[in-house]
């Protein structure tokens, strides 16, 4: 391990073994508890490791963490806005204490690093949600992860690293930040700008990028995330081949092209902050803070989460004590008559604007229509269609969910045949008993099991539909929150299309050929949807259909009516 300090940036603090150190932690690791890390914390133990969250050593402890969540202050008075635990089951956390070293394994099993328990509690979540993001509302991504995914428990200490993540895609862009900080000044770079993003840059974006390094006089860090993002996010290899293309269009002296492993919050204010603490670690010296940074879009009532200055104004008021100068990102438009952007606050009524809206761009990127060389460079766009095609060559998963005995398998059966003789794409049936008989004959009927069966379709799903073909799944899924998992994973690569057959309990236990209904009334088969196990009823589903009205024929000509109006087939 070792403290650095050089000119960018303050103290330094990796936490990597050298390499005689490693090799007895590692000998050593082998016999104590192993918790697998997640994604979100293996990106942590990377920025923890490599210096990026100095001066954090490890996960926190509790004093800390009350302190961030209070103050947004570590107990020693350093700023740091954003909680950074170590969360676990109940289970794992039940056998291990204060004074215990953990094991903390990668996604292949591999012994990374080790943890040095120092701390163990249970949080108040809804607490935290408030403190960090201002809100308690899952509809926010890292509220949502908080509440349905992380563990209840919470473990705080140093961490002694025995081995770097490893990383096998654009290596030549992964620097830590005592590469780009020797980088740095290596190129003679003493005031450096860093621009963060998560979403494809085009031109608008390297006009502003461009006027905010001249006007700060500096040089140009552009440092994408390539961590965690928002769900439903273009992926970072498509992003990445389109920052290489983008950055061509600076001058090759001035600007640089960075990765950054960073699991984002979306937490608004809060997290601007934390982006620039990141920043000054891997030496820049001031940080471009964007309207609406970070920030996840609108809560459930449909009101934005965070105003659109609020980033901005958390940053300015922090800027002085941290050391990293805020340069507010200035909104820009092309304008017709000068062929070229200008800042939107100097355009006067007699200019005509000319702007493409991130919904519209994501229109016409699905749709295969033209998108405007004054929007987007051709090489950014073009690498764009290649993992983004238009819709009616992207693959695409009909999920259908209902009672048991409300009609999924046989619709799902003919919407198979018709997709089959129309031809052109492969199409795979996962219906709920196949898939049970076929995929999960380990797996019982309590909750816990079917919500795992429910993630063991939605994963073979994906994979279908992110090689282009379709899935046609028809579980009984009685559980919102679990479709809602299975859409995010989906609707990542391609396209999804919930149908709910609403076809009534009655009607549904009528028509029981194998008498489950009776046996659940009678007590003979527990948690049985419908009797004894509530089903949750879709609340925006692409499509209602109650199969006392139709028959399946004509049910099935329904979704492909729906499918050729959401551009999948036609």
């Amino acid at each position: 391990m070792t403290t650095i300090i050089e000119p960018h940036g303050g103290e330094l603090k990796e936490r990597l073994l050298g390499e005689t150190e490693a090799q007895a932690l590692k000998k050593e690791a082998a016999g104590f508890p192993s918790w697998d890390l997640t994604e979100r914390q293996i990106c942590d133990l990377e920025m923890i490791v490599n210096g990026a969250f100095s001066p954090l050593e490890g996960f926190l402890c509790r004093a800390d963490y009350e302190s961030v969540l209070k103050d947004m202050r570590l107990t020693d008075n350093t700023v740091w806005p954003m909680p950074i635990t170590l969360d676990v089951t109940d289970e794992f956390a039940s056998g291990v204490n204060a004074g215990d070293k953990v094991a903390l394994r990668d996604g292949e099993g591999v012994i990374v690093a080790v943890l040095n328990l120092e701390d163990k509690w249970t949080p108040d979540k809804i607490a935290e949600a408030n403190a960090v993001f201002g809100t308690e509302d899952t509809k926010h991504p890292a509220v949502n992860y908080m509440m349905n995914i992380a563990g209840p428990v919470y473990l705080g200490g140093s961490v002694d690293a025995i081995e770097a993540v490893r990383h096998y895609d654009f290596v030549h862009l992964r620097n830590s930040p005592k590469e780009l900080r020797e980088r740095f000044k290596r190129q003679g770079w003493h005031s450096v700008v860093a621009f963060q993003t998560r979403n494809p840059m085009h031109r608008a974006h390297q006009e502003l990028t461009f006027r905010a390094a001249k006007q700060s006089e500096a040089n140009l860090l552009i440092q994408p995330v390539v961590g965690m993002t928002k769900p439903g996010d273009i992926d970072h290899y498509s992003r990445v081949r389109c920052y290489e293309k983008l950055i061509k269009q600076y001058p090759e002296q001035t600007s640089a092209l960075s990765l950054l492993p960073l699991a984002m919050r979306m937490g608004g204010p809060r997290e601007a902050l934390w982006h620039a603490l990141i920043r000054k670690n891997y030496g820049c010296t001031h940080f471009i803070v964007g309207r609406d940074h970070a920030g996840p879009g609108n809560d459930s009532k449909g009101e934005p989460f965070y105003g659109p200055y609020d980033a901005q104004e958390l940053v300015s008021k922090y800027q002085e004590e941290i050391g990293m100068e805020m340069v507010p990102f200035k909104m820009v438009v092309y304008v017709k008559e000068r062929a070229g952007f200008m800042p939107m606050d100097e355009v006067d009524d007699s200019l005509t604007t000319m702007n493409i809206s991130g919904t519209e761009f994501r229109r016409r990127l699905q749709e295969g229509l033209d998108i405007p060389e004054w929007f987007s460079f051709p090489e950014v766009v073009e690498e764009l269609r290649k993992t983004h095609p238009s819709k009616k060559n992207q693959g695409y998963t009909v999920f259908f969910t209902g009672l048991s005995g409300a009609g999924k398998s046989t619709i799902a059966n003919a919407l198979l045949v018709k997709l089959l003789e129309m031809g052109g794409r492969s199409v795979t049936l996962l219906d709920g008993d196949i898939v049970r008989k076929n995929l999960s004959s380990n797996l019982g009927f309590s909750k816990e099991d079917r919500d795992t069966n429910i993630k063991r379709i939605g994963f073979v799903a994906r994979e279908i539909t992110k090689a282009g073909g379709v899935a046609i799944c028809a579980p009984i899924a009685p559980y919102a929150e679990t479709r809602k998992a299975v859409r995010d994973s989906v609707s990542s690569v391609g396209g999804f299309i919930e149908i709910y057959v609403s076809t009534p309990l009655d009607v549904c236990e009528g028509r029981d050929r194998k008498g489950l209904y009776q046996q659940a009334r009678e007590g003979k088969i527990k948690e049985f949807t419908g009797i004894s196990d509530p089903y949750e009823v879709p609340v925006e589903p692409e499509l209602n259909i109650d199969t006392r009205d139709c028959t399946p024929d004509e049910a099935a000509q329904t979704i492909l009516l729906k499918l050729e109006k959401f551009g999948f087939i036609g």
